[in-house]
């Protein structure tokens, strides 16, 4: 049953796929040669195009195929499927145009007797890619909101039975609860727990104990079994597998070992052996390659905006004191790689010769005039930019710390070092939320370690529109 659902789901996309592409095909056609908006000294005949079409309907589908868009995965990452399509797009046109090149074929036109080369046009296969690209994403945002639109009624569900009603089978049962969206229906808990036997979790039964899974799978129709059972439970997870393999469900595992994973948690393949990395971050692969390219041209806009403004304020802090305009100072950063990072110089000159590092606090009496009101509004922060540029911070991350301050926190709270897995930021999660600053370090680890296991590209948006939307007024000292 649930092998029927996931093909019909993947013949669903793979129909609006082809009907995407073929609309794209001819909307180019027109645009190029029909529409006007384009100079062409010749209305080639669409027959002669038409020869491209077969190809294209075979070829399409095929790389998305192999790029595994077809494979149906409730929960999959937007962003990421319409990154993946992007590329699959891009080299299926690659792949057309150089067979084009190779074959060059030939049709024959209305009055002609012979054949003659097709001539393709570039501006065509640039607009077909363009406009193939947005209507399969199109088409295939429809289909997920009408699916999940059905799964919400009731309808399309799997229907999903957790084995061992402890803090692990709870803990995945509550998610699963999160996101009924997806479609998950958790129907009941086994546990031999007998202080658990009719108990219920989140209003959910446990139907019965571990020997009886055969039984409640039969009875309560089950499409996928969840073991979730503790490490010192092997035995009887494996006696359960192989009862539950033999059944028409599907079966996964949540082991009790990510109880001691840090961050996300992914499983990786060696030689055919599974392992369990217990320290995965979101940002690897084409997510990393967005978000750097989003800090470039960030970068880069904010320096040439601001760059007619920078020798105002450095002609300000060089008239209060004739000292440096700007203050060089060392932090850690990705993978607790230490990096000189760009300020504008706020504090007397040698303000910590004789203390060392320590914290700013409010109204610090090391600050300059001019020092006062650029830290105010954190305009003391604007040549980190250069930094961004340079690749040691990234405009969202969790604010970089100096060595002396990192290697006091690491020994004094839990987890301190998983902030140093991704780049530094310019501003953060913690920074929009207030923790800022001379403010509590384990608040700020709390919203840091959200970010990094939670890093999307509309999360990235959401602090960039909410520094924007409160100012660069952070009250920072």
């Amino acid at each position: 049953m649930i092998r029927q659902r996931h093909r019909a789901t993947s013949a669903l996309y793979l129909t609006s796929d082809l009907i995407a592409t073929v609309g794209a095909f001819f909307a180019a056609w027109w645009l190029r040669f029909g529409s006007g908006l384009f100079f062409t000294d010749h209305l080639p005949e669409l027959g002669g195009y038409l020869i491209l079409l077969p190809i294209i309907v075979f070829l399409w589908p095929l790389v998305i195929y192999f790029h595994g868009l077809y494979q149906v995965r409730r929960g999959r990452n937007r962003m990421d499927e319409a990154l993946t399509m992007v590329v699959a797009i891009v080299l299926s046109t690659v792949l057309l145009a150089s067979a084009i090149i190779l074959v060059q074929p030939t049709y024959i036109a209305p009055g002609d007797e012979l054949p003659r080369v097709l001539p393709i046009s570039r501006g065509f296969l640039g607009l077909f890619a363009a406009l193939d690209l947005l209507l399969v994403i199109a088409a295939r945002a429809t289909i997920r909101k009408r699916l999940r639109a059905s799964r919400l009624r009731g309808q399309n569900l799997v229907r999903i039975l957790v084995v061992g009603a402890g803090a692990l089978g709870r803990d995945i049962t509550r998610k699963l609860l999160n996101h009924r969206e997806f479609g998950f229906e958790v129907v009941g808990f086994l546990d031999d727990d007998p202080a658990k036997r009719h108990h219920a979790y989140f209003d959910i039964p446990v139907v019965g104990n571990l020997d009886e899974v055969e039984t409640v799978i039969a009875e309560h129709r089950i499409d996928q079994v969840i073991l979730a059972l503790p490490l010192d439970a092997h035995r009887r997870m494996a006696q359960v597998a192989d009862v539950a393999s033999q059944e028409c469900v599907e079966l996964r595992m949540v082991p009790d070992i990510f109880q001691y994973a840090t961050l996300k948690a992914t499983i990786e393949d060696l030689d055919g052996t599974p392992v369990i990395n217990l320290s995965q971050v979101p940002l690897q692969g084409w997510s990393s390659l967005v978000k750097r390219t989003v800090d470039v041209a960030l970068a880069a806009g904010g320096l040439a905006v601001l760059l007619p403004f920078f020798p105002l304020v450095a002609l300000a802090i060089w008239l209060e004191d004739r000292g440096p305009i700007f203050y060089r100072q060392e932090r850690m950063g990705l993978d607790g790689r230490p990096f000189d990072m760009l300020k504008f110089r706020s504090m007397r000159v040698n303000a910590e010769s004789s203390t060392g590092p320590v914290w700013a606090v409010r109204d610090d009496p090391r600050r300059t005039r001019i020092g006062a009101f650029l830290r105010h509004w954190s305009l003391d922060e604007l040549p980190q930019l250069w930094n961004v540029l340079r690749g040691d911070m990234s405009m969202i991350g969790p604010r970089p710390e100096r060595p002396a301050f990192v290697h006091e926190f690491k020994t004094k709270i839990p987890q301190y070092m998983l902030r140093h897995r991704v780049k530094a930021g310019i501003t953060g999660w913690a920074q929009v939320h207030g923790w800022r600053g001379n403010t509590s370090i384990q608040k700020r680890l709390q919203y840091d370690l959200y970010y990094i296991e939670n890093w999307s590209f509309m999360l990235d948006l959401k602090i960039l529109w909410l520094t924007l939307r409160y100012g660069l007024r952070f009250n920072a000292y």
